[in-house]
């Protein structure tokens, strides 16, 4: 399936207009470019970032996977609104090749997140390709994937 592109104006908009999760669940703050099957994310690490630890003055590295899913539903997100269709709930299924780079996330410090779609079933079951960044630097990669179900009610019903 071809989507449109994305423009500043739709780009612009709040994140929570484009993933199904509520404060302060949202964890990623700005979408910032999207292309056909990519989608880049900003993340900005205050003392207010969900998980922030106050010891290690950051975000653990681990919450990075959930960096990577919440770009994912984003894209999924931005795609709907380009299609007018309503956004719907996936599923993080699971990560392969996952690398962390760095221990943790610092604070005062942006991260971007950039995924890209390797491929898609019909069924709602796909893999992409997560990098995160900082400063142009690679600090976190993951194969992930994820499954969004046409009818979420449903799929939950009968598993």
């Amino acid at each position: 399936m071809s989507f449109p592109i994305a423009d500043a104006t739709l780009l612009a908009q709040d994140i929570s207009e484009f993933v199904p999760h509520r404060a302060p669940m949202i964890l990623i703050d700005n979408l910032l470019e999207h292309q056909p099957d990519t989608l880049l994310t900003a993340i900005h690490i205050s003392e207010s970032s969900a998980y922030f630890d106050s010891i290690i003055k950051g975000v653990p590295n681990y919450v990075g996977i959930e960096y990577m899913a919440q770009s994912i539903a984003a894209l999924a997100g931005v795609e709907a609104k380009l299609m007018s269709d309503k956004i719907r709930v996936g599923f993080l299924l699971g990560s392969r090749k996952l690398h962390m780079h760095i221990h943790h996330f610092v604070l005062g410090q942006t991260y971007h997140t950039k995924v890209s779609r390797l491929y898609q079933e019909p069924s709602g079951l796909a893999v992409f390709d997560c990098q995160i960044f900082h400063q142009g630097q690679i600090v976190a990669s993951a194969n992930v994937n994820v499954f969004q179900p046409q009818d979420t009610q449903a799929y939950i019903n009968d598993n």
